[in-house]
C-alpha cells in the first residue's frame, strides 16, 4: 500500500455501521485495517442487503481494504491471539463492549502506548442505536408532510455515518499526540453525543433555548429557513431547486422568466424577497409561480435550460436510476472502480471521496472473505510458524477462511 496513511496498522472489533466505517474510511486511505471476527463470522455478517447468493453487500460494502482475521472470540487461546494482535499493531478501533478481555486498561497492560478508540450507544455505556437516537434529536418531528400527525424517522443512519467518520479522526488525532509525546490513550465517542452535538451545531438548540415558540414541526420539502423545493416535471420526475444564495435566486428567476411575478409578491407581502429569511416565509407563494415551469417540460429539458447558469438544482434518483444515468457513479469518475468479489461478482465499488495532491489514490480494494488473511496476519505479525497455525486451525480455535 502506498495511501497517505502508510504505515498505520490498526485493529478493529466491530459490527454494523459506525465503526466498520471508520475503519474503512482509515483503509482506504492505505492504513493497515484487521477485521477480526468470531469464527461464524460478526453480528453485521450476513446482513441486508443481500447477493443473489445470500451473501452481505452491506458487509462487503463497508469492509472494503481489510484484512480478516477469524477467530474463536469464546476461547481463552482465540482471545489471546487477537489481544497479541491488537498490541502489535498498537491501535484499536471498537464499538463492541469495552470491558474483560477487551477493557483499555486489560490490553493496555501489553503495550502502554496503546490507543484504542471506543465507540458506545451513550455517554454512560448504556446501549443506543441509530433508529432509537434519531427520534431524540426531534428531527423526525420535523420530517414529512404537513398533514402528517406522527413523527417520520429517516431510512439512512445519519448520526452512525457521522459517529463513524469522527471515530477517524479521533483516531488519527490521538496517534498525531502519541507520535508526538509518545503517550497512548482511551478516546471514547457516544453516539447520542453526536446526534446531540449536531443538532446544537444546525441552531436548532439555540432556536429551542431562546424562542418563545417550538420551530415549525415539518414542512414537506421545503428547505429549512430559505427557498428549496420539489417540482413535478411534465414526465413525471421529481427534482429539487434551491435558492439560498442571492445569485442561485437571481439564476432561478432569470431561467424560469418569473422576475415580474416574484416582484409582485414583493409589493403584495412587503417581503424582501432578496433575503433568505424572506424567501422561506414566502416558500409557497413562490413554488406556486414556479410550479407551471416545471410542469410544461421534461426533465432533459429542465436539465439543459439550467445548464451553466448557477441554478442549484438535482433529479431525485432511485438507487437504479442513479447507478445506469448519473455520470458522478461512474467508473469515468477517479473513486469509482469496478471490482470482482467472489461469491458475488464484478460490480462498481467507490474508494475514498478525499484527493490528495501530493499522493496518488488507492486503488479500490474488495472487502476480505471472513478469515481470508488468519494465517497471513498470525505468521507476519505474531511470528507464528505455518505449524502453529495448522495445529490452531486443527483445534477450532482459528478459521482460514476460504481462498479468493
Amino acid at each position: 500500500m502506498t495511501g497517505i496513511l502508510d504505515g498505520l496498522t490498526l485493529v478493529e472489533g466491530s459490527a454494523f455501521v459506525a465503526a466498520p466505517l471508520g475503519g474503512m474510511t482509515l483503509a482506504q486511505l492505505g492504513a493497515d485495517v484487521i477485521r477480526f471476527d468470531d469464527l461464524g463470522g460478526g453480528l453485521d455478517h450476513t446482513r441486508w442487503p443481500l447477493a443473489a447468493n445470500g451473501q452481505s453487500l452491506f458487509w462487503a460494502g463497508l469492509n472494503k481494504g481489510k484484512r480478516s482475521l477469524r477467530v474463536d472470540l469464546r476461547s481463552d487461546v482465540g482471545r489471546e491471539l487477537v489481544s497479541e494482535v491488537i498490541a502489535t499493531a498498537g491501535t484499536f478501533l471498537t464499538n463492541f463492549p469495552a470491558r474483560g478481555w477487551l477493557a483499555y486498561d486489560t490490553l493496555r497492560a501489553r503495550r502502554d502506548d496503546l490507543v484504542m478508540v471506543h465507540l458506545k450507544g451513550n455517554r454512560d455505556g448504556s446501549s443506543e442505536v441509530d433508529y432509537t437516537v434519531n427520534p431524540a434529536t426531534g428531527f423526525p418531528w420535523a420530517t414529512g408532510p404537513r398533514n402528517l400527525t406522527e413523527p417520520l424517522n429517516s431510512v439512512l443512519p445519519a448520526w452512525d455515518i457521522a459517529m463513524g467518520e469522527l471515530s477517524a479522526v479521533g483516531l488519527l488525532a490521538a496517534d498525531r499526540h502519541r507520535t508526538r509525546t509518545g503517550e497512548g490513550q482511551l478516546v471514547e465517542i457516544a453516539l447520542s453525543d453526536v446526534a446531540f452535538a449536531v443538532v446544537g451545531h444546525l441552531g436548532r438548540v439555540a432556536e429551542a433555548q431562546l424562542a418563545t415558540r417550538d420551530s415549525p414541526r415539518r414542512d414537506g420539502n421545503y428547505l429549512y429557513g430559505a427557498f428549496g423545493h420539489d417540482f413535478l416535471t411534465r414526465d413525471e420526475r421529481h427534482v429539487m431547486v434551491v435558492a439560498l444564495t442571492h445569485r442561485q435566486w437571481k439564476a432561478l428567476l432569470e431561467v424560469t422568466g418569473t422576475q415580474q411575478q416574484m416582484a409582485k409578491i414583493n409589493e403584495a407581502t412587503g417581503v424582501d424577497l432578496d433575503t433568505e429569511s424572506g424567501r422561506f416565509e414566502d416558500r409557497d407563494l413562490i413554488a406556486a409561480i414556479l410550479r407551471p415551469w416545471f410542469e410544461s417540460r421534461d426533465l432533459d429539458e429542465i436539465r439543459l435550460a439550467f445548464q451553466g447558469t448557477g441554478v442549484s438544482w438535482g433529479p431525485y434518483q432511485t438507487f437504479r436510476q442513479l447507478v445506469e444515468d448519473d455520470p458522478r457513479v461512474s467508473t469515468e469518475t477517479a473513486m469509482w472502480e469496478d471490482v470482482e468479489h467472489p461469491g458475488v461478482g464484478r460490480h462498481r465499488m467507490p474508494g475514498t471521496p478525499l484527493d490528495f495532491s501530493a499522493v496518488p489514490r488507492e486503488p479500490v480494494r474488495r472487502a476480505p472473505l471472513l478469515g481470508e488473511h488468519t494465517s497471513e496476519i498470525l505468521t507476519g505479525m505474531l511470528g507464528l510458524t505455518d505449524a502453529e497455525v495448522g495445529r490452531l486451525a486443527d483445534a477450532g480455535t482459528i478459521d482460514l477462511g476460504p481462498r479468493a
